[in-house]
């Protein structure tokens, strides 16, 4: 085995995801995008494999080309862990604009602040900031 990578599989998004996600998180870049051209099985210029890192860990995603009744789900989250309580504030007004909660920003005993959300893609995230 050579490596294990997340990979996230988007209904059409994946570009779009990548942009948001490498934009908020420092030390984070989009490292490769293969299109779907004419008369491929995907829309055209839609995402057929890409790789982005965040935080040096890498990722890859794709823009599904057959339409699924499933999207993603919250046992699987991204999991960041947060300087300050600025940048936890920051990060989950930004990652939520358009999603939803499912533990809103607050203390609950395990570290200073947490907030587990899912973002307008359907990607979940966890923030924490850790006792100090």
């Amino acid at each position: 085995m050579q490596k294990v990578t997340p990979f996230l599989m988007f209904q059409g998004q994946a570009e779009e995801a990548m942009n948001l996600y490498t934009s908020l998180i420092e030390d984070s870049e989009i490292t490769s995008i293969t299109r779907y051209g004419a008369n491929q099985p995907g829309d055209e210029g839609s995402v057929m494999q890409a790789s982005f890192s965040l935080k040096g860990q890498e990722f890859m995603c794709i823009d599904s080309n057959i339409k699924h009744d499933f999207s993603f789900t919250p046992s699987f989250s991204i999991f960041l862990t947060c300087d300050s309580e600025q940048e936890i504030d920051e990060l989950y007004e930004k990652l939520i604009d358009g999603g939803a909660p499912l533990m809103p920003l607050g203390d609950y005993g395990f570290s200073q602040k947490f907030g587990w959300i899912n973002d307008k893609y359907g990607v979940s995230w966890q923030l924490n900031l850790p006792i100090n």
